[in-house]
């Protein structure tokens, strides 16, 4: 009891002892080289060490495009056969039981085009949403930009395209589309459209990863989105027809999603002249990519430190 009675009470360290600790700490970390683990990279840093990876980045790309059929009999077959069997059955439904083909040139051409553009979207983002929260394991294994992740689904999504775009190919020579210089504009439309992609796809990545019931969310978000860029009819007509709002037109044809399967239209489908495509459609779309692209990869990258915590 003396013991307990004699023993003087701890002081409490005053708030300039804290910052002298604080300070000494600090100056012990600089002198010996030490930094904050997982700390943020400046953005010029960042864009490096992304290229640095590049390699990492296309071979992850492949081996889970690679993977994605593996378990099926039928193999990378369906790269192919699942975006044409989503066409058939727009066809049948919009085209034959609604009548959205009557007035519209080259139907069948115009549906899987448009269906396999939008496909390349929708699956980039609904990718590039479960990109951080569907990889924990390896975010929080290895030190690498995150960006890496979501710009590799994208990248896996391309070359699926790129597949799909063989049968799109067989499609528009069987049914007497010829092939045309307008063909080329195909590269930098497709270029355009992946970084399109990429940005919105890391801005999902940051939501779904503090947000996961995001991913079950984005079906109906896409679905909806589908449903207003033109992929089973043609806007033009549906406005005109529907008598809608000038601004409501406006809206719907410069959406990002309808100005890119324009693009790949215009450019494959002989009756949609490529010379008839109105010129700021192209300046739209770079806008459009620019916007996504730059602003995507910043929001991403200022929560950098955060992901894989918690």
């Amino acid at each position: 009891m003396s013991q307990a009675l004699d023993t003087p009470p701890q002081s409490t360290p005053t708030p300039w002892q804290v910052t002298q600790a604080g300070d000494d700490l600090t100056a012990l970390a600089v002198r010996y080289g030490l930094s904050v683990s997982g700390a943020r990279p400046t953005l010029r840093t960042y864009v490096s060490q992304l290229w640095a990876r590049r390699h990492f980045i296309t071979a992850f790309a492949t081996a889970k495009l690679t993977a994605q059929y593996s378990q099926a009999k039928l193999g990378q077959i369906w790269q192919v056969m699942t975006p044409l069997l989503n066409a058939a059955v727009y066809y049948f439904i919009f085209g034959v039981l609604l009548g959205t083909k009557h007035g519209v040139p080259d139907y069948i051409p115009f549906l899987v085009t448009g269906v396999f553009i939008w496909t390349f979207t929708q699956s980039s983002i609904m990718a590039g949403t479960r990109a951080i929260a569907g990889n924990l394991g390896l975010v929080r294994a290895l030190h690498f930009p995150r960006a890496a992740l979501p710009i590799s689904f994208c990248i896996q999504q391309l070359q699926q395209l790129l597949f799909s775009m063989a049968a799109l190919i067989v499609i528009l020579l069987c049914f007497g589309i010829p092939v045309t210089a307008s063909w080329l504009l195909v590269i930098p439309a497709l270029a355009l459209q992946f970084v399109f992609n990429a940005g919105v796809s890391m801005i999902m990545a940051r939501m779904g990863a503090s947000t996961p019931d995001i991913a079950q969310l984005m079906p109906f978000v896409l679905r909806t989105w589908m449903y207003v860029s033109g992929v089973m009819w043609s806007l033009d007509k549906l406005s005109a027809k529907n008598h809608m709002p000038h601004v409501v037109t406006l809206m719907l044809k410069n959406n990002p999603a309808a100005i890119y399967i324009d693009l790949m239209r215009f450019a494959l489908i002989d009756s949609y002249h490529s010379s008839s495509l109105p010129p700021h459609v192209w300046a739209v779309a770079t806008g459009w990519a620019l916007l996504a692209g730059v602003g995507g990869f910043i929001y991403f990258w200022k929560a950098e430190e955060t992901y894989g915590r918690g």
